[in-house]
């Protein structure tokens, strides 16, 4: 796929154009959306996904249409489970919920931002060295397995380095102001605790990173793809918070889900990581002529399948009386 600097210029104004009317739009009236408000926003966005997915077949082919679906649906159901953390942030440092849209927007930005890097250094290493799969492919297993051990563990927000490090450096008020960022406190300017809020936001959106992109260079090689397909499921991720409230803690068997889709990701990195072999202690440097390659419509169909699978059997556990995430 070659994507030309015309088009990526055109897609950066365009998907940064959205961005800047949504955070607007919450910066000129900080509030709680209703769910009818959200589910309308959540539309947009997925139906933008979903358009543009259409375009790529129509311009491209079904083929690279079918890498971007796959791709944005696997960053998008990460991006449902980062939401428990988001929750236990919230909770853990009493936001208001009139600005969590504003911590949550600020969030998502840092992630492309960071994100933007991410990829731009996979390719970088992917287009150098072939045998990276096979440290993609065993990071995501090391994370699956990880993942699916710790899926019935309670969650607790643990304050990393960086936050106490905020803690102790940085004049911090007693209280929010707003939104705002500083307050001026006693005659002495002070930053309020929003900005530690949005300093957990931003590492934890960095940590998440470390899954995501090796996950979907699993899907698609193609740096196009991998950073809208990133875009596309972190934009409708504010509203996606307000939009579940609740229903979060019934999806008991969501990580076990993705524990099995990173799984897949990764065996799947591996064998193409056989398959371009180059290593000299693997197979003599030749490639290994029997690892499969595995076509999209496969990973397609077992990631929706697992996901639906968690989902629904989340669903039936919470109406049986199961206990919360």
């Amino acid at each position: 796929m070659d994507v030309s600097g015309v088009v990526w210029a055109g897609t950066l104004v365009a998907l940064t154009a959205v961005l800047a009317a949504d955070l607007l739009i919450v910066g000129r009236r900080p509030h709680e959306p209703s769910v009818r408000e959200s589910s309308l926003w959540v539309v947009f966005y997925v139906g933008l996904a979903l358009l543009f997915g259409v375009g790529l077949w129509l311009t491209a082919g079904a083929s690279v249409a079918g890498q971007f679906y796959t791709g944005w649906l696997t960053e998008y159901s990460l991006s449902v489970d980062n939401l428990f953390v988001f929750v236990i942030i919230m909770t853990r440092f009493a936001v208001p919920r009139q600005y969590q849209q504003k911590v949550l927007l600020i969030g998502i930005v840092l992630a492309l931002v960071m994100r933007g890097g991410f990829i731009a250094a996979g390719a970088a290493l992917i287009s150098q060295f072939t045998w990276v799969f096979y440290l993609f492919g065993a990071f995501l297993i090391y994370t699956a397995i990880n993942l699916a051990r710790h899926s019935e563990s309670s969650e607790e927000f643990t304050e990393n380095v960086l936050i106490r490090w905020s803690r102790r450096a940085l004049p911090i008020s007693r209280g929010y102001d707003g939104a705002r960022v500083t307050v001026r406190e006693n005659g002495r300017r002070k930053f309020t605790p929003m900005l530690i809020v949005m300093i957990a936001i931003g590492t934890t959106d960095l940590i998440f990173a470390l899954d995501s992109i090796p996950a979907i260079f699993g899907i698609t090689h193609e740096p196009y793809l991998v950073f809208t397909a990133n875009v596309f499921a972190l934009m409708g991720l504010r509203q996606l918070y307000f939009l579940l409230g609740g229903l979060l803690d019934r999806l008991i068997y969501l990580s076990v889900g993705l524990a099995v889709v990173l799984g897949f990701i990764g065996v799947k990195l591996i064998l193409e990581a056989l398959a371009e072999n180059s290593l000299p202690f693997i197979n003599g440097g030749e490639h290994v002529g029997w690892a499969p390659h595995l076509p999209i419509w496969l990973s397609l169909l077992v990631i929706l399948g697992t996901l639906a699978t968690a989902t629904a059997a989340s669903l039936i556990k919470a109406s049986r009386g199961g206990g919360p995430r």
